[in-house]
C-alpha cells in the first residue's frame, strides 16, 4: 500500500466533525423536548413531529457520512493502485529508499518496477545493485548472469556484466568458473577483452580422417600457455609431451588427444583427434647399368621418372643434401657403390643400389693422361713447367682427370679437365677438356656439338 495523502485524511477529519457537531445538537434538543412537552399537550404532537424531522435528518447525515467514507477510500484506493501500477513511482522510491539506506524496501520498489517492464535490464543492474548493498550476493551473482545470457543486451551492458562477474570471481581465485562463463559467450568483443581469462580448447591444422601420404600436424591455441599432448589415445597431463613444433605422422594410426593450459593455469577441454596414415610406397628409381664387373666404360642412367632423384657414391642412403641426378654418369674406374632414391615432401622412397667394379684393359693409366696433356700445354708455351706457373705470381693451370668414356664409339678416352687457380689458391673450371686415348695415349681437344655430343679435335 502506498503512502495515505494528507488532504485526503484533512478532508476526512473536517466532514467527521461536522456530523459529530448535528449529532450534538440533536441531543440538546431532545434534551429540551421534556420541558417543551410539560407546557401542554398542544406542544405534544408538534415535538413528535420536530423528533421525525430529526431522526430523518440523522438518517440523512448518517448517509452521507458513509458515503463520504467511501469516497475517500475509493480516492486512496485509486491512488494505491495507480502508484502500485506506475513504473516512474516504483522507481522514483527506489532510490529513495537507496539514498536513505532503506535497502530491503528497495529492493521492494525495484523487484515491482522490473515486473512492469520485465525485458528493462537497466533495471535489472539496479536491483542487483540493490542486493549487493544488502550483501545478498547470491542474488546480486543471479540477476547479473541473467543479463549475460540476454539476446537483447548491448555489448556496453555485458561488458558490464561480464566485469562485475569476472571481479567475484576473481577475488575468488575461481578462474575456471570465469574460463567457463567467457567461453560460454558468443560476442566476440567479450572473448577478445578477457582472452588473459580463458583457456579455449586447442585447434588442429588438418581434420582428422584417413591420408596416403605424410602429414605435418599443427597444434595452436587462443592465448599465451602450453599444450600437452599424446598420441596413443592415453590422457594428457603436465607430465605428457609438450607441443613445440608440427607432430610428423607417419605410417599408422594414430589417437591424439591434446588440451591447452594458459598463463593463469586454467585449463582447457582434451580435444580428441584420430588418424590414419597409409603411406604409398615411393617406388625404387630403375637404373640402367646392373651390378657387376666391367672392363669398358659405360653410363649409368635413371630410365624412367628421374625427377627429385638423388644418389650417392659412398654407400649411404640419399637425402636432400645429396647430389641430385640430372643425366647420365659416367661409370667410375675401380669399386663403386651407387644408391639412388627418390625424395618427396622430405620422405625417402625405397633405394636402388648398385654396385660396379670397372677395370680398364689398358696399361696407360689416367694419371699418364694427365701428364700427357701436361706436357702438350707446356709444348705450347702457355705454362711453364708441369707445376703449371705461367708467370711470376702464384697462379696457375692444373690438368685433372674427370671420368673415363667412348666417345663416338671410337674408342675409349680419358677425360681431363682445365682448372685456374688463383695466387689464393681459389680453383674454377675453365670450360676446357682434353680427351686422352686410353689404349694409345693420343691427346685431344674435346669439344661439345650443337646436339650436345662430345667430339674430339686433334691438335698441333
Amino acid at each position: 500500500m502506498p503512502d495515505f495523502e494528507p488532504e485526503v485524511e484533512f478532508s476526512l477529519e473536517q466532514t467527521l466533525s461536522g456530523i459529530v457537531e448535528e449529532l450534538g445538537d440533536s441531543k440538546s434538543e431532545k434534551i429540551a423536548e421534556p420541558e417543551e412537552n410539560a407546557s401542554g399537550k398542544q406542544n405534544k404532537e408538534h415535538g413528535r413531529k420536530r423528533a421525525k424531522r430529526r431522526k430523518k435528518k440523522l438518517a440523512l447525515l448518517i448517509g452521507g457520512c458513509v458515503f463520504l467514507g467511501l469516497l475517500i477510500s475509493a480516492a486512496v484506493w485509486s491512488v494505491a493502485i495507480y502508484r502500485y501500477n506506475s513504473l516512474d513511482y516504483q522507481v522514483q522510491r527506489a532510490v529513495q529508499c537507496v539514498e536513505s539506506g532503506q535497502y530491503d524496501q528497495a529492493v521492494g520498489y525495484y523487484s515491482r518496477a522490473l515486473s512492469l517492464d520485465e525485458n528493462n535490464i537497466e533495471l535489472k543492474f539496479a536491483l542487483a545493485e540493490a542486493y549487493f548493498l544488502k550483501n545478498n550476493r547470491i542474488e546480486y551473482e543471479y540477476l547479473l548472469r541473467e543479463i549475460v545470457k540476454d539476446a537483447d543486451a548491448t555489448t556496453q551492458q555485458l561488458e558490464r556484466a561480464y566485469g562485475k562477474l569476472i571481479a567475484i570471481y576473481r577475488a575468488r581465485e575461481n578462474y575456471q568458473t570465469i574460463n567457463d562463463l567467457i567461453l560460454g559467450s558468443e560476442n566476440s568483443s567479450i572473448i577478445s577483452t578477457y582472452q588473459s581469462y580463458i583457456a579455449m580448447a586447442p585447434e588442429f591444422s588438418i581434420p582428422e580422417g584417413y591420408y596416403n601420404e605424410v602429414q605435418p600436424l599443427k597444434l595452436t591455441a587462443f592465448g599465451s600457455g602450453r599444450i600437452y599432448y599424446t598420441l596413443d589415445g592415453s590422457e594428457p597431463d603436465e607430465n605428457s609431451s609438450q607441443y613445440t613444433a608440427p607432430i610428423i605422422l607417419e605410417d599408422g594410426d594414430y589417437i591424439i588427444k591434446a588440451y591447452f593450459v594458459n598463463e593463469n593455469g586454467i585449463v582447457s577441454e582434451c580435444v580428441t583427434k584420430e588418424y590414419h596414415i597409409d603411406i604409398e610406397e615411393i617406388p625404387a628409381p630403375e637404373i640402367s647399368a646392373v651390378s657387376g664387373e666391367y672392363n669398358f666404360p659405360i653410363y649409368i642412367e635413371v630410365l624412367s621418372d628421374a625427377e627429385d632423384v638423388y644418389y650417392t657414391t659412398d654407400g649411404t642412403t640419399p637425402t636432400y643434401s645429396s647430389t641430385p641426378y640430372t643425366g647420365p654418369i659416367p661409370m667410375p674406374l675401380g669399386k663403386s657403390v651407387f644408391r639412388f632414391a627418390k625424395i618427396v615432401d622430405g620422405r625417402c622412397g625405397n633405394v636402388s643400389e648398385r654396385t660396379y667394379q670397372l677395370e680398364m684393359n689398358t696399361e696407360f693409366t689416367p694419371q699418364d693422361a694427365e701428364t700427357a696433356v701436361v706436357e702438350y700445354i707446356v709444348s705450347t708455351g702457355k705454362i711453364f713447367d708441369e707445376n703449371g706457373y705461367f708467370n711470376e705470381t702464384n697462379a696457375r693451370y692444373l690438368y685433372q682427370y674427370q671420368y673415363v668414356t667412348n666417345i663416338s664409339e671410337i674408342d675409349d678416352f680419358y677425360v681431363i679437365s682445365e682448372i685456374f687457380e688463383d695466387a689464393d689458391g681459389i680453383r674454377t673450371k675453365t670450360g676446357s677438356h682434353f680427351a686422352v686415348n686410353a689404349y694409345t695415349g693420343a691427346v685431344f681437344k674435346l669439344q661439345t656439338d650443337e646436339n650436345n655430343q662430345l667430339t674430339l679435335v686433334e691438335i698441333e
